[in-house]
């Protein structure tokens, strides 16, 4: 708790000592008595205020707050209520006067004051209000600030109720089309052994990375030696890494994240295993990157949640590096027969070489982003489009910024 006088206290404050003083040295008693009565009014009034705190041990109001929707996209708005409550006769009376304020960071204020509705009820106070959501990340919300001045707003006492909360911004996505015929086509479909539904669910098949372990056949396993998996209707969807070049400058990181976090969104839609991979150090093994499965409860929250703390390179090496990283990532997990879709920044040579190698097993589409405010920023893009295309790669050229369904008709046009 935080205890002032406030403007109005410290001048009553300042007057009744300069009165006393006067009354003392001029031997008025009126003068003493006035000074002193003032005084004392300060004296009472902070004692008044603080035996009212708030957030005193003895009996402390409880604090309960609501954000619904958590987490949210960014761009949109979040619903926010703050229940405040008492049941005892001497926590009503201190809920009584107060005034409160939240605390939220400048993503979710725009680093302007909250405006909120404060509802009152015996016993209980319901503050609510909205935040807009700024951009992607984990913004703090509270604790609650509740300010308390007695009745002749002599004194102020400021306390924090309540815990922090965290609200989890995911990147602004847009619904994108994943064309099966254009992606995978009828031949990739009968080179990976794609199968018609069994009637009796009984067709096995070879197990490949990004199946569901709870479709493994264990004693046709353990008769043959090696892992069998029952067909079903989703046997030939290709398992897909979606690898994201994340830009070191910064300015385009959202619209990167946004553009990767759609692509990724659509192929887990349409049925296909699905990993994001951003080349990170400490997810550099096939545990730390699994694949996720529409089937499986929370496979969209999930795949959104890696999107969440990636930050920008501080580097054009550091970039470079883990673009490098999850290129060996996807050699070092024998990705055969998978669809590699990139989000790419112009490359180096050691990250084209790279990408050149991982094409060798895997289908791979990329888009480029070329960034036409940047000194060669076009040419550069188009150069790596260009190595792209002799490696066996799709891709094409993007700029940031611009609508994330033009860039993925795009990439899906350069197929024809």
């Amino acid at each position: 708790m935080r205890l002032q006088p406030t403007l109005r206290g410290w001048a009553l404050g300042a007057t009744g000592l300069v009165l006393l003083l006067l009354g003392i040295g001029a031997g008025s008693r009126d003068l003493v008595r006035i000074g002193a009565v003032a005084l004392v009014v300060v004296g009472a009034a902070a004692g008044l205020v603080a035996w009212l705190d708030a957030g005193g041990a003895r009996r402390p109001l409880a604090v309960q707050r609501r954000v619904l929707p958590n987490p949210v996209h960014a761009g949109e708005r979040v619903g926010v209520e703050v229940h405040i409550t008492s049941s005892d006769p001497s926590g009503r009376a201190r809920l009584a006067g107060l005034k409160f304020a939240e605390q939220a960071a400048t993503e979710l204020s725009a680093g302007r004051p909250l405006r909120a509705r404060v509802h009152r009820s015996p016993g209980s106070v319901v503050v609510s209000y909205g935040v807009q959501t700024a951009r992607r990340g984990r913004w703090p919300l509270g604790p609650l600030v509740v300010t308390r001045t007695d009745l002749f707003g002599t004194v102020a006492s400021t306390t924090t109720l309540g815990e922090q909360a965290e609200v989890t911004v995911w990147p602004a996505v847009v619904p994108l089309p994943a064309p099966s015929d254009v992606l995978v086509g009828e031949p990739d479909r009968v080179a990976l052994g794609a199968r018609s539904p069994s009637t009796d669910d009984a067709s096995l098949r070879d197990y490949r990375e990004g199946d569901d372990l709870r479709r493994v056949h264990w004693r046709s396993s353990a008769r043959r030696g090696e892992l069998l998996v029952r067909s079903d209707e989703r046997a030939g969807m290709r398992p897909v890494s979606v690898l994201l070049d994340l830009p070191y400058r910064g300015q385009h990181l959202e619209w990167t994240i946004s553009l990767a976090a759609s692509i990724a969104l659509a192929m887990l839609d349409a049925g296909h295993p699905v990993r994001l991979l951003d080349g990170v150090g400490a997810h550099s093994t096939l545990t730390g990157v699994p694949f996720l499965h529409t089937r499986h409860d929370g496979a969209r929250a999930a795949l959104l949640d890696r999107t969440v703390d990636l930050d920008a390179p501080r580097t054009a090496n550091d970039a470079q590096s883990r673009l490098v990283a999850g290129a060996h990532l996807l050699e070092s997990t024998e990705a055969g027969g998978e669809i590699v879709l990139g989000v790419l920044g112009p490359l180096g040579a050691g990250a084209r070489t790279a990408l050149a190698h991982v094409a060798d097993t895997a289908q791979g589409w990329a888009v480029v982003r070329s960034d036409p405010q940047q000194t060669g920023g076009q040419r550069d893009a188009r150069a790596t489009v260009d190595a792209l295309h002799r490696a066996g790669w799709r891709a094409c050229e993007a700029t940031p910024g611009e609508p994330l369904l033009d860039c993925w008709l795009r990439l899906l046009g350069s197929a024809r």
